[in-house]
């Protein structure tokens, strides 16, 4: 498998050369790309066609995770595999995918992608980026400064966002060495001190006129589109980074002694163990359930179409947004608390956590900060609503009936999760309402109410966890047996009680910003009735996925 492949890549070529890495080699990455190449590894998602493996978004999820062994490489892979190469292989004409595909598959070009400007970098499209024809309409004359390009100090391609004639804005293919085209200097980062990032500054730039990429004025489509890829991606990687941070907790914790034992014996060490594990379980979850649905979805796609392969994938922008926030912030909260468990030891170079630490925060800004991830989600939902594209509102009026109507009859189903197929069920009933709430109270001015679309989010991207946590573990179990999904049981008994909690507090600021008095609380007594659920004892799940992750070495849920 591609996945086992990466794997021993990264720990047989990658990590032994860490130092050199870290010290921005330019050849060190450069060879280590090149050695992927080899392997087939910087090809996963470029078609056979162009010299690449063809393979499914899953597939390219497993090596993405596997990449993140090393995060400052796994940056500099995921920039030319993703956002470096997808732009061609879906936007590009027939002659830019046969001259640039096979060498970006191969690792003999490296590609790189610039987007942001010191001016717009979450704002995109106010980029100042200038593009125009030259007079004898051969070529494009770029000028403008481009920020944050992961790879530029040795990257062949860098893949560009201008406004043709300052109105259009538009994507464009820069080789390294055009004239009027050179890089500023290298950031001083505080994480991922192994990757190159540096400004790409275009000074009356002549790039060929065939190296438009896609249409003129359709950048955003471009650059929004593949955006979503990179983002379901990052959760992978993040993900990976997640469970590596926990097998480095559980070696440290079983060596280290405290009072005559080691600190894994003690409980709140164990509290940390399981919860971490059973946060990496919920981001393994919807990771792969994304990218599960999206390859179910491009099945269908007309052959040799990568428009409609695109926009297919765009049917789930909201998944992906979600999966991007959801796995960042579980991998935040991984790796602080490995540099906690690590208690001094974690604050200094000589162990793996405070590099684990400093590599993991520029994830949360990564492929659209997690501010404006939080604000897609309801936003698209609402958008796709209006088009008559998802029954958000149809349903939320049926809610809206049901609320009047009195509590429906429990059901006595006590299936494997029955409890927590219960509050799964309530969860979207809360998501819901809480959206249909606040359409109704704002209409169209809802975009000015970031917090309450914040909170919407919140709610959202926990239901969808629980949900997909609830139903990785079903099929686990209908695989092989109740018996052998007890270990899954605990970690997603344990997540759903933590879930709907979380699910309660958002809802409730949510609810008490849209109304006040009598429908306030008419509204709160619905969602005390959706959240109902049993107490569990929730400390004696997660010690049980605590001590299965001591017993295995490290993430004990795979």
């Amino acid at each position: 498998m591609v996945g086992n492949s990466d794997a021993e890549f990264m720990e047989k070529e990658a990590m032994p050369r860490l130092n050199e890495s870290l010290a921005l080699k330019y050849e060190t990455t450069r060879e280590l790309l090149k050695k992927a190449g080899d392997l087939g590894l910087l090809g996963i998602e470029i078609p056979e066609a162009y010299g690449g493996l063809g393979l499914d978004k899953v597939s390219g999820c497993l090596v993405s995770e596997k990449s993140a062994r090393e995060g400052s490489f796994a940056v500099s892979y995921m920039g030319h595999t993703g956002i470096g190469s997808l732009p061609i292989v879906y936007f590009g004409t027939e002659a830019q995918k046969k001259k640039y595909l096979p060498k970006f598959a191969s690792g003999e070009w490296v590609s790189s992608y610039s987007l942001s400007e010191a001016s717009s970098a979450s704002d995109a499209m106010n980029a100042k980026a200038k593009a125009v024809l030259s007079p004898d309409g051969k070529s494009w004359i770029l000028n403008g400064e481009k920020m944050w390009l992961t790879n530029a100090g040795f990257a062949d391609v860098y893949i560009t966002f201008a406004k043709v004639d300052g109105e259009h804005f538009s994507c464009f293919i820069i080789d390294k060495g055009s004239p009027g085209v050179s890089l500023g200097a290298e950031e001083k980062k505080t994480g991922i001190k192994g990757s190159s990032t540096r400004p790409l500054i275009l000074s009356d730039a002549v790039i060929p006129k065939e190296n438009l990429l896609g249409e003129i004025g359709k950048g955003h489509k471009i650059a929004f589109n593949i955006l979503n890829v990179g983002r379901f991606k990052l959760g992978a990687g993040v993900t990976g980074g997640a469970k590596l941070a926990i097998g480095a907790c559980v070696a440290y914790g079983k060596s280290r002694q405290a009072f005559g034992h080691p600190i894994t014996d003690f409980g709140l060490v164990k509290h940390k163990l399981g919860e971490m594990a059973i946060q990496a379980y919920a981001s393994e979850s919807i990771v792969y359930r994304t990218a599960g649905m999206i390859d179910r979805n491009l099945a269908g796609a007309a052959a040799g179409d990568p428009a409609d392969a695109l926009k297919r994938i765009e049917e789930y922008d909201v998944e992906c947004s979600m999966v991007k926030v959801f796995c960042s912030e579980v991998l935040d909260y991984v790796v602080d608390e490995t540099v906690q468990l690590h208690g001094g030891a974690g604050y200094v170079e000589d162990y793996p956590a405070e590099r684990y630490w400093r590599d993991a925060r520029v994830n949360r800004i990564f492929e659209g900060t997690n501010e404006i991830n939080r604000m897609l989600v309801p936003g698209r939902l609402i958008r796709r609503a209006m088009k008559g594209e998802l029954p958000v509102f149809q349903k939320a009026m049926a809610l809206m009936e049901e609320l009047t109507s009195g509590p429906a009859s429990a059901s006595d189903d006590d299936g494997f999760l029955a409890a927590e197929v219960r509050m799964t069920s309530g969860a979207k009933k809360v998501a819901l309402m809480c959206l249909g709430v606040a359409v109704q109270k704002f209409g169209q001015e809802l975009t000015d109410h970031q917090e309450i679309l914040g909170h919407f989010a919140d709610v959202a991207m926990e239901t969808y966890a629980l949900e997909s946590a609830v139903l990785r573990a079903q099929k686990h179990a209908l695989a092989k047996g109740e018996d052998q999904a007890r270990l899954q049981e605990a970690a997603v008994r344990c997540f759903a009680q933590d879930a709907m909690d979380r699910i309660e507090v958002s809802a409730r600021r949510l609810l008490a910003a849209v109304d006040e008095g009598d429908m306030l609380r008419t509204y709160l007594a619905a969602l005390k009735r959706f959240t109902k659920r049993d107490v569990v004892n929730t400390v004696a799940l997660r010690r049980q996925v605590a001590d299965a992750a001591l017993e295995a070495g490290g993430y004990p849920l795979g």
